[in-house]
């Protein structure tokens, strides 16, 4: 596998992790494994790193990455929503710092043989863990109309999901649809021509979003972490997420804003009387994102939006 090990904002993460040696450190989502290669190194000598990815090809590449620290490193094939879990099998009651990135790797687009992408002719699966059911074909083609148009709607924002959805269904009545590339072709079918030529994406950016954020449970996964991450920080822990789109980020920020002033009381009370104690603060009134060298250099970052918070 062709695992590149560059990770998004790794400067920023690096920084805003506030790592020092001794400190127990998790990587939610490894994939190149480029931010867990950077955290290990910072909290040398007697420093641990708990790594998580759901996708076994990510766990391999990091075993092989970090091999050298490896009395320093346990790495688990899992999705980051069980890290409580993990946590606490491993008789760990906080970590100092969470690093969750929530992209997906540029091996997962090109070698991963699963149908990430529109520009490859792969079968329709989209499962980051391949021991899950779920495919994005049995979505595609057995999933109704209804249901594919609230798919597309609700986790990709496409405008024409109603016309996406019935297009579907028409051609898979002819024929399963069995790829990326074919499913890729019905969509831009579906598209009119003249909206598509006025978007800067691809007119199947935001299907396909749409049905790997569904195949993988993505959404209802990170707000079930969310609701966790106080409990698994040490004080004055760190989290730092990385989200690429709005429904990701949102949930981090509404999270996030309800850790630090989750008050219920009216505003016109001179005082807090619903008990309210403030668990975490975000470290940026606003997200930091990567500055335009970064994005020069990997377009694929250009989307990114970082949100680091302490544990009070």
């Amino acid at each position: 596998m062709g695992f590149e090990h560059t990770s998004v904002m790794p400067q920023e993460v690096q920084e805003h992790q506030n790592l020092k040696p001794g400190h127990i450190c998790v990587d939610c989502t490894l994939g190149g494994a480029g931010h867990a290669f950077s955290t290990i190194r910072a909290i040398l000598p007697d420093g641990l790193l708990i790594g998580i990815d759901q996708d076994a090809d990510a766990i391999r590449h990091a075993t092989d990455l970090l091999h050298p620290f490896k009395d320093q490193v346990r790495l688990f094939h899992s999705n980051f929503s069980d890290l409580p879990r993990i946590l606490s099998a491993m008789g760990i009651t906080g970590v100092n710092a969470i690093v969750l990135d929530l992209g997906f790797s540029l091996n997962q687009l090109k070698n991963s043989n699963r149908g990430f992408s529109f520009n490859q002719n792969e079968p329709l699966d989209m499962r980051m863990d391949i021991r899950n059911h779920l495919t994005a074909f049995e979505i595609v083609n057995s999933f109704s109309e209804s249901e594919l148009t609230d798919i597309f709607f609700k986790y990709g924002e496409e405008k024409f999901s109603r016309r996406i959805a019935r297009k579907i269904v028409e051609e898979r009545i002819k024929t399963p649809i069995r790829t990326s590339m074919a499913l890729s072709q019905i969509i831009t079918g579906a598209v009119p021509k003249k909206s598509a030529a006025k978007q800067r994406i691809h007119p199947s950016t935001r299907v396909f979003q749409a049905l790997r954020i569904a195949v993988n449970n993505e959404l209802d996964r990170l707000e079930n972490f969310m609701a966790a991450v106080p409990s698994l920080l040490l004080e004055n822990g760190r989290l730092c997420v990385i989200s690429f789109h709005s429904l990701e980020d949102r949930i981090v920020k509404q999270a996030l804003r309800r850790f630090e002033n989750g008050c219920t009381c009216p505003k016109t009370l001179p005082e807090c009387l619903c008990g309210f104690v403030p668990r975490m603060k975000s470290v940026f009134r606003r997200a930091l994102v990567p500055s335009k060298q970064e994005i020069e250099s990997n377009p694929m970052a250009r989307s990114a939006k970082l949100r680091v918070a302490q544990k009070i």
